[in-house]
């Protein structure tokens, strides 16, 4: 009898560990999934046994590409690496029935359901941002923790920070904003100039460089930019243009870190007033660092991130 119970407990013992290790197994590897009007693209890094961090980026009609540069994060846990629809390696498109954002949320969980996440952690970058918190609010399940990366979850509140960036701009390049947002001319030179040194200066602040893993030519889709967005930063004209979903940070439940550059067009301090919204939440802001994060400064980036993580792990 007593052999027969320590045989019961052993075999109980086995499809607990078995069960666990299946749901924490999530191995290297790349591929397609299904969705509505068309294929997206994945790509699992790492295959570490901490729990998976899915990553969105921004746009609308950004690409994955920056986000190779958390590779040193897949050392702890698979992190998950996809294009939205219509960008990128996913399947290029320009209907514009598919450009809604709960269209782009179905397409996370979707995602989801093909790598069988049960567990798992959020990062969304910039639009990338919205698009997590639009998630968490429909599909909260298995979402252990947030990681808004220079949010964007409100047009008029990015549109007021742009507004005060701009007033560090010379006189004459605000000028030139000025003119074409009144003639609706967002393709004359100056534009473009404006454009360009608003981006230098809080956008990407240091020399692009390609990751080692970025070996795959995936652009990003300009339409769907200026369809949803605008034609620049600082100008919002499309379906987003009176987006805003700020007071659902209210109702985050789960750990949140908040993190912006130092002179990220996510101004730290809007930033930190939003975090302020979220009762269980920490703030860090990297050094030297504009919109582009994961780029200009990367050590510190993936430093914070690490440590926040670990932090609710332990």
């Amino acid at each position: 009898m007593k052999y027969i119970k320590y045989s019961i407990f052993f075999l109980f013992a086995v499809i607990i560990s078995y069960g666990c290790k299946s749901q924490q197994e999530l191995t290297a590897h790349e591929g397609y999934v299904e969705v509505e009007g068309g294929k997206i693209w994945y790509k699992v890094l790492g295959e570490g046994t901490a729990t998976p961090l899915l990553l969105m980026h921004g746009g609308p009609g950004g690409t994955h590409r920056y986000f190779y540069e958390l590779e040193p994060l897949s050392k702890e846990r698979p992190i998950i690496l996809f294009d939205q629809l219509g960008t990128g390696r996913s399947g290029y498109h320009t209907d514009t029935t598919l450009l809604k954002v709960d269209k782009f949320v179905e397409q996370v969980n979707q995602l989801k359901k093909h790598l069988k996440l049960e567990e798992f952690y959020l990062l969304g970058h910039s639009w990338g941002a919205a698009l997590e918190l639009e998630y968490y609010q429909a599909h909260p399940q298995g979402i252990k923790a947030i990681i808004f990366s220079s949010p964007y979850v409100s047009t008029p509140i990015w549109t007021a920070d742009a507004d005060t960036l701009i007033m560090q701009l010379p006189d004459s390049v605000q000028a030139y904003i000025a003119e074409a947002e009144a003639t609706n001319n967002y393709n004359s030179t100056a534009y473009q100039y404006a454009n360009e040194l608003y981006w230098s200066q809080f956008g990407l602040r240091s020399e692009y460089k390609r990751h080692p893993l970025d070996t795959v030519e995936a652009s990003g889709n300009s339409f769907i930019y200026n369809y949803m967005w605008g034609p620049s930063e600082f100008t919002a004209t499309g379906t987003l243009k009176n987006y805003d979903n700020v007071q659902a940070l209210k109702a985050v439940e789960v750990p949140a870190l908040f993190v912006t550059g130092e002179y990220d067009e996510a101004r730290p301090a809007t930033v930190k007033r939003l975090q302020k919204m979220v009762p269980n939440s920490k703030f860090a802001i990297i050094d030297d660092a504009g919109h582009s994060t994961a780029r200009d400064n990367s050590q510190q980036y993936n430093e914070v991130i690490s440590q926040f993580l670990k932090g609710l792990e332990e």
